[in-house]
Formats: structure tokens, C-alpha cells, sequence
């Protein structure tokens, strides 16, 4: 269920290709390093699903190929394993994915129902996880007839949790992105990362439009295909106001030029949710294949960037809108800059 009428916006940008990189596409180093962790490559398989006998096959699927490759991967939402432990097995994949980065997941709304740094711990520990996700989904919980739509007072109950937690707790939409006002209010709560998730790829209220029996309501979450920020815009937007912090970037991610363009834009780590979903349906031989298309496309186009590391291909030369210039990208230069204006025209 893809958004309409809204893009994930790095179709509006091109890398300047360089012809004489200097550089060894063997010396190419696309490792980083999350919540202390070494991850072979800056992908993370996003959280979607858990809790049914067919999610636990495509968790398996889809943690095998994280632990192969050195990849991230986060979990569905957590609350069906809290409500129902019996569903463990569809959760737990660790004893597939023994050493990747691995992502516990619930709804951020629950800490407005119930839910406190006892459940979010028991969560995190059921599952082995090295960080707890919460995500934002106001919309989508709007459009449910049986939707928990109390978002009032969330931030102050993110920022307890945050302050209690002996576990990073990052925060991620689920495609209509965040607003830069919010990456700041989150990280200030304390949260250990932002996950933009802007609109451009699945767009849930779609799905909610689909089993949403009543069709008055079902229009009204038509009227929403195409709703949200397009993640490059708000991965430039959240840079700006979050210039050291660690940011995600997911939502209609198609290729490894868009992880390369992400990546470009600020992103310290790319999220890859449908993409994934289908393929690791498919076979796990079919999700591996994929993950090392995103990998190798990635690799070459910093190979042809001149860009030996991550951080070499944040500083290259993207060719775009004139507001989203390299000085735009790039908030440490783009203070340069202004101050070397400043100085010009004293």
C-alpha cells in the first residue's frame, strides 16, 4: 500500500560523478558503528512485524540475513508479546541473529496507557534487544475505529522513560515523517536517536483504508494517500536541527542509490522496510540477494564519488533544488558560510 501523490523526494537529486575517484574499489569501507556496535554496513531492516506464525517466518528470514551481512534489524510492535508471551517465538531471533544491532519496537502511545519503564524493560529483555524503538502513529491511530488516539502529554512520558531506561530508546514515524520543531523536542527529551520515517513509501493509512469496514470512513483515509513530509526533506530539515545527533532515514527507500543519497543528506543509518518484507516473504535467499544489492550499489556508488568512507560521502557534491545545496546539507558549512558572508560584507 504505497502513498499517492507524495514522494520520498531523492528522485530530486544526482551525485557529480567523478572520473578519476583515486581510489581502490576494494578500499571502499561502508562499516559503521550503532549503539556500540559494528555493523558491516549502514542498513537497518526496519521494524514491521511479529506475533503471528507468519511473521515469525519472515523475522527468521529476515534476522538471518541482518546476522549474515552485518546489518541492523528492529522488530514489529512489541505490545502482542507483552499482552500475549506465548508469541515469543514469532519475537525472539536471537538464536538466528546472535551478534547483530537488534531493535525492540512498540508504540509510543502506550506510554499514555498504561505502559512504563517496567514493560518497555521486560520488552527489551524478553527479546535481547540493544535498543527500544517507539513509534509514532497519530494518524494512523486516528483513522482506527479502534485507535488510541491520546498523544497529549507523550513527550514529557517519552522523556521519563528516556531518563529511567538503561537502554537507548530511539523514535521513528511510520511514514509521514517528523517535523524538525519535533526532532528537537525529542532529542532534548533524551532519546538516543530519531528515525524521520517521511511519507514516500507504504503509506499505513492505505492499509486502513482497506479493513476499515464502513465506507464513509474508509474515504476518509483515502483522503490521506497523500499525506506526510517526503523523507529527504526531512532528513535535510532534521540535520539542520539536530547536527550531531544520530538520525535514521527511512520510508520509500527503493535502491542503494537512495541509502547513497540518504546517507549523503545527513542519515547516519537507512532504514528498509517493503523492500524487505517482500522479498524475505519470497525466500531468504531472495532477502539475502537483496541485501547485498543495496550493499554493492551502495559500495560502488562511493567507489565513483571518491568517497572511501561514510563519512567522505557526507561531504560529496549532491546536484539539486538550489535550498538544498551542499552549504543546506551540511549545517556545520552552512554556518561557515554564513559567516563568511557576514565577514564580506563587514
Amino acid at each position: 500500500m504505497a502513498s499517492k501523490g507524495v514522494v520520498s523526494g531523492f528522485e530530486a537529486f544526482a551525485f557529480e560523478h567523478r572520473a578519476l575517484p583515486e581510489l581502490d574499489l576494494s578500499e571502499v569501507d561502508l562499516s559503521c558503528t550503532v549503539f556500540g556496535h559494528r555493523l558491516r554496513a549502514p542498513l537497518l531492516i526496519s521494524c514491521m512485524t511479529g506475533g503471528t506464525p507468519a511473521a515469525r517466518q519472515i523475522n527468521e528470514r529476515l534476522a538471518a540475513v541482518a546476522q549474515e551481512r552485518g546489518l541492523a534489524m528492529g522488530l514489529g510492535s512489541g505490545r502482542a508479546l507483552i499482552e500475549s508471551p506465548d508469541s515469543i517465538e514469532t519475537f525472539d531471533m536471537r538464536a538466528v541473529a546472535p551478534d547483530i544491532v537488534l531493535l525492540a519496537n512498540i508504540g509510543a502511545v502506550q506510554l499514555n496507557k498504561g505502559y512504563g519503564v517496567a514493560e518497555c524493560r521486560r520488552l527489551v529483555e524478553l527479546l535481547r534487544a540493544d535498543a527500544l524503538v517507539l513509534h509514532l502513529n497519530p494518524l494512523q491511530e486516528a483513522l482506527q475505529p479502534e485507535g488510541d488516539a491520546c498523544f497529549r502529554g507523550l513527550l514529557r512520558q517519552i522523556a521519563r522513560l528516556c531518563a529511567e531506561a538503561e537502554f537507548p530508546i530511539v523514535v521513528k514515524e511510520v511514514g509521514w515523517g517528523i517535523a524538525p520543531g519535533d526532532v528537537r523536542a525529542l532529542f532534548d527529551a533524551g532519546v538516543a536517536a530519531v528515525d524521520v520515517a517521511g511519507a514516500g513509501g507504504t503509506s499505513w493509512s492505505e492499509v486502513e483504508r482497506y479493513r476499515i469496514a464502513e465506507p464513509w470512513r474508509a474515504r476518509i483515509a483515502a483522503a490521506f494517500a497523500g499525506w506526510g513530509i517526503p523523507t529527504a526533506q526531512c532528513l535535510i530539515e532534521a540535520r539542520k536541527t539536530a547536527p550531531t545527533e544520530m538520525l535514521i532515514a527511512s520510508g520509500g527507500i527503493r535502491n542503494g542509490l537512495d541509502v547513497a543519497k540518504a546517507i549523503a543528506l545527513g542519515a547516519d543509518l537507512v532504514g528498509v522496510a517493503g523492500l524487505f518484507l517482500r522479498a524475505a516473504d519470497a525466500s531468504f535467499e531472495t532477502a539475502n540477494e537483496l541485501a547485498q544489492e543495496l550493499v554493492e550499489t551502495l559500495r560502488i556508488a562511493m567507489f565513483c564519488l571518491a568517497a572511501r568512507t561514510l563519512a567522505d560521502l557526507r561531504t560529496v557534491r549532491l546536484i539539486g533544488h538550489p535550498e538544498t545545496s551542499r552549504a543546506f546539507c551540511h549545517p556545520q558549512r552552512s554556518r561557515k558560510a554564513a559567516e563568511s558572508k557576514d565577514e564580506a560584507r563587514e
